[in-house]
């Protein structure tokens, strides 16, 4: 067992539970593991009345409490896991998809308090200024977000959030998902995925400036795991944050590696798993 502590964020929509297998088995190999939940999710996760009685006219204007939330609180809830980890050794810090936003925002604030960053599949800003801007890059261009997008149910500039009906039950919510999240994966994959999504996301988190700084973030070794079947971030897309990270710092190169897998993972493939481990016995 090392003494270092993997501590995992999730993407959008989601939360803490995504990572639980990945969590599981890396305990199981004797490594300490912790996945976050970040403000709004998880356990503080909100769930409209109109999501559960299925009213789409009362469920596109239902308040969120998630329409407050920012960058800000998403670091302040990381940061304290991350001292709280450090009292038992070095700290990994990694993010999936939307998470790599928050690994970046920590690793600014923080830099010397963690020892490896990690994308996993994961938005990692550094010449433009948001995730929001890598979408309309040439890189992005086979992306299947915009499926996804087709499932949104207010304008997010009004609500605060963006809200997205899982539970709809239309073909066109399950083949959103299916292709562009979880290629591969059987029908009841996708019914067991779709129950584990949550409906709102606070809408300023792909807008924020998620640029990694030199000075800062810049001086972490760090990783990024490459999904090689993602039709969300695409492999383009993801090389494209590969190379603007080594040429913002050329004397610290991205340990880059491979896994055969759609966006989601899941996140307990054991060849996700073996990467992660051995980044934990270093």
């Amino acid at each position: 067992m090392t003494d270092k502590t993997l501590v995992v964020l999730h993407g959008t929509h989601t939360s803490s539970a995504w990572a639980s297998g990945l969590v599981g088995e890396l305990t199981l190999r004797g490594h300490r593991a912790v996945a976050v939940d970040l403000p709004g999710h998880g356990t503080e996760a909100f769930y409209p009345a109109s999501y559960q009685a299925q009213d789409p006219e009362a469920f596109a204007k239902e308040p969120s409490p998630l329409a407050g939330i920012t960058i800000d609180d998403y670091v302040e809830r990381v940061v304290d896991v991350v001292r709280r980890a450090r009292r038992h050794g070095p700290v990994v810090l990694a993010g999936a998809s939307q998470g790599g936003v928050t690994v970046s925002a920590v690793g600014n604030a923080i830099p010397d308090l963690l020892d490896r960053v990690v994308y996993i599949a994961a938005y990692c800003c550094v010449d433009l200024p948001s995730l929001a801007a890598y979408t309309e890059t040439p890189e992005n261009a086979e992306s299947l977000l915009p499926l996804i997008a087709q499932l949104t149910v207010a304008d997010p500039a009004e609500l605060g959030v963006t809200r997205l009906n899982w539970r709809s039950g239309d073909e066109a919510t399950f083949h959103a998902v299916k292709e562009c999240l979880a290629g591969g994966f059987s029908d009841d994959g996708v019914r067991r995925l779709l129950a584990m999504l949550e409906p709102d996301e606070t809408a300023s988190i792909p807008l924020t400036d998620a640029r990694g700084r030199k000075e800062d973030w810049g001086r972490i070794p760090r990783t990024y795991v490459r999904f090689t079947r993602d039709r969300l971030i695409p492999p383009a897309l993801q090389d494209r944050f590969i190379a603007e990270a080594d040429r913002l710092t050329p004397d610290n190169p991205t340990d880059v590696r491979s896994v055969d897998a759609p966006h989601v993972g899941p996140l307990d493939l054991p060849e996700l798993v073996d990467h992660l481990a051995a980044l934990l016995n270093r």
